[in-house]
């Protein structure tokens, strides 16, 4: 059988690509299995986080911005979006679990990164004219936790919500079949081609499914696929997986629910502590943000600890009586220059979307709607993401005479995160010998083209990482 598109990947992403256009009367087959171990959407909070996503960071470039825009028109169509899957899949329950977020700013951090963080958010929401309002965190009832790293400041976003991952994945494989779609539960290969045209999937089965286009939805892997067309896929900003650990926890008897997300500022390291209800008694805590060699399939002892050790100290201390459901781990797909993967990518008929990062499960419907079009030919007006095309030179976000400076700062707010106990002495040494070597990696890479902060740290301690960044590099110099 050929199929008018071939969607790759079971994640928010594919998922919702492949429903829009089976929704759209095309024959869609969505590969991927559905278990999605190790995936990011099956262990995403699922925040619908526009505002409370930003950084100063991410408002330093053009680049930056333009994906703030694309999760601000995210957000408006997220109840629309509800609505559709609900009446198409049959599934009638509620897909959001939180009413608004709270954004707290604790001492759990650095002032250079934490506090400039919060305000960069709060001076966005002023800037697009968002309804938000300050608190005192001291009115906050849910919260209680450890007087060391108590909430200074805060703020309430009623406009930001969070959806329940599990269930929008359940409601988006039942809308795709309920539009005729076809969903394979097994995983894919590579991508097939006859000379520059993109002609069909292989399974790891070694089943070859056709496909007239096939898009490419499958998070950090999704490079993994197009081993037949090297001279493209170098040309590509190489894909490495920010890996994520999130704890489920029931909450002991008497203790309610948080009716909103509460999170604190992003990090580059980090996405910033945050806690979302999902109903009957249940928790989500999350997450860790650390680059990996390769996708990892199983949690690190250490980060649990940690995670675990945040919840309790920073949100509610009454936490240590939850019990623990599961632990999950996600891979983000995060590439060499930290801004997403979207378009057709150098073979007539492929199309690649991935490399969201943090984004992904919240611009899921936006980017549904954009590739849809693109796919079918309907002119959409309101969105232009020729930026982010694939096959592209290195964007630029923090400027290079930043770089070095802000990864420090990510470094040591991490540290007093995890609580160290540096003398103050010991400071600018730690300063000056991070900066030094931080600097001689990026002048080693490339004389111009610069990786973001969570690459340069990363890229220091793995020479893997290193090498693809020196290749892709070369490719464009």
């Amino acid at each position: 059988m050929e199929f008018d598109v071939i969607v790759v990947g079971a994640g928010a992403i594919g998922g919702s690509i492949a429903y829009e256009l089976s929704s759209r009367g095309l024959n869609v087959c969505r590969v991927g299995e559905t278990d999605r171990s190790n995936a990011a959407s099956k262990a995403a909070g699922a925040m619908n986080g526009c505002f409370g996503e930003v950084t100063s960071g991410l408002l330093a470039s053009e680049h930056g911005r333009l994906k703030l825009n694309m999760d601000r028109q995210a957000q408006d169509l997220w109840p629309e979006w509800a609505e559709r899957l609900a009446d198409a899949s049959g599934i009638t329950t509620p897909l959001f679990t939180a009413s608004g977020t709270h954004v707290l700013l604790n001492s759990a951090g650095m002032d250079e990164v934490d506090t400039v963080n919060y305000e960069a958010i709060e001076h966005t929401l002023q800037a697009y004219g968002e309804p938000y309002e300050t608190i005192d965190p001291r009115t906050m009832e849910w919260l209680a936790p450890d007087h060391l790293v108590r909430p200074l400041r805060g703020l309430f976003i009623p406009n930001e919500h969070s959806v329940n991952a599990h269930l929008l994945l359940e409601k988006l494989d039942a809308a795709l079949l309920a539009n005729n779609g076809t969903l394979i539960n097994e995983n894919a290969r590579r991508v097939l081609a006859e000379g520059d045209v993109a002609t069909g999937v292989e399974l790891l089965n070694g089943e070859v499914l056709w496909g007239k286009k096939i898009v490419v939805a499958a998070g950090v892997q999704s490079l993994d696929l197009l081993s037949e067309f090297d001279t493209v896929v170098k040309k590509i900003p190489p894909l490495f997986s920010g890996y994520g650990v999130s704890i489920l926890v029931k909450l002991p008897d008497g203790m309610a629910l948080p009716e909103s997300v509460i999170r604190t500022p992003n990090r580059a390291f980090a996405c910033g502590l945050h806690c979302v209800p999902r109903g009957d008694g249940v928790l989500y805590l999350g997450a860790t943000n650390i680059l990996s060699e390769r996708p990892k399939r199983h949690a690190l002892i250490s980060d649990v600890q940690f995670l675990l050790d945040c919840a309790v100290d920073q949100l509610n201390l009454d936490l240590h009586s939850a019990e623990v459901i599961s632990i999950q781990v996600g891979n983000r797909p995060i590439p060499a220059d930290g801004f997403p993967l979207i378009g057709e990518c150098g073979i007539q008929g492929l199309w690649l979307t991935t490399g969201t990062y943090r984004d992904g499960l919240h611009q899921s419907p936006l980017l549904a709607t954009y590739v849809a079009d693109c796919l079918t030919n309907v002119k959409n007006t309101g969105l232009d993401l020729s930026t982010f095309h694939p096959v592209r030179a290195p964007l630029t976000g923090l400027a290079r005479e930043l770089t070095v400076g802000e990864t420090v700062k990510q470094m040591f707010a991490t540290g007093y995160e995890y609580r160290w106990d540096v003398k103050p002495y010991w400071l600018p040494i730690l300063d000056k010998g991070l900066s030094s070597n931080y600097q001689q990696l990026i002048d080693d890479l490339h004389p111009s083209f610069t990786p973001p902060p969570e690459l340069v740290a990363f890229s220091y301690l793995y020479e893997s990482m290193r090498v693809k960044l020196t290749q892709y590099y070369k490719e464009w110099s």
